[in-house]
């Protein structure tokens, strides 16, 4: 038994355990890392790009809910029907309301999108209106492509290739950068997905049917959040 027992659980030792507290560790501090770094490349101050990161971080666990949809869909329910002191089983169609939840994520959305904010209204003081409509132009296109890959998929919400999104990001900064490619490639890799997935399927996020969906949450924190640090890491 002792020896069954020894096959059974041999991964529960302390050096297991210490192996996978290690592993967590140093990729926490690598991603960390990553995120700051990309932060710095975008200009902003180290302890602003730390305090942004923290923010991503802990907003990553808040929604904030903003809409509410409401659908109604068929059901077949059953019901018993009395005959002659007889019950039996009868089936019937009936509607069923169902409620979906549309909610905005804190680190997934709100911190990236106010990064992007930032840097498009300091093209405008700064009067690069050149780099400025190159960087617009650059955010329709991938919002264009971001919603032909992005599907819909019932009971979780709006999904999409995790890295799509960086790839066209990085493609349209080095072609739109004019002299800045960081920016080109972080801004248009945050709104692209952020109008294209998300914005663009309002209309189908009701017939969904999942509870809440969290855009920039979830499967699509991915999407919008990492879009453009990966973006910025890879021009």
């Amino acid at each position: 038994m002792d020896r069954a027992r020894r096959f059974l659980f041999p991964p529960l030792t302390w050096p297991f355990l210490l192996l996978i507290a290690l592993t967590f560790v140093l990729t926490f501090v690598f991603f960390s890392s990553a995120v700051i770094m990309a932060f710095h490349r975008l200009g902003l101050p180290p302890d602003v790009a730390v305090t942004l990161f923290t923010f991503a971080l802990v907003g990553s666990f808040i929604n904030i809910p903003i809409a509410e949809e409401v659908t109604y869909e068929p059901v077949i329910r059953v019901r018993e029907v009395g005959f002659f002191g007889v019950l039996y089983p009868v089936s019937y169609f009936d509607w069923e309301e169902r409620k979906t939840v549309i909610a905005i994520n804190v680190g997934g959305a709100l911190v990236p999108l106010s990064i992007a904010l930032y840097e498009l209204l300091r093209l405008v003081y700064l009067g690069e209106y050149g780099l400025l409509m190159n960087t617009l132009l650059a955010v329709l296109i991938a919002s264009l492509l971001s919603n032909a890959v992005a599907r819909p998929v019932r009971g979780l919400g709006i999904v999409m290739p995790t890295f799509f999104p960086p790839l066209i990001a990085v493609l349209l900064g080095w072609l739109l950068g004019n002299g800045n490619p960081t920016l080109v490639a972080y801004v248009s890799g945050t709104l692209g997905v952020l109008i294209g997935a998300d914005l663009m399927n309002w209309k189908k996020i009701k017939q969904l049917g999942a509870p809440m969906v969290s855009i920039g949450g979830a499967g699509t924190f991915d999407g919008v959040f990492l879009a453009g640090i990966i973006a910025v890491l890879l021009v």
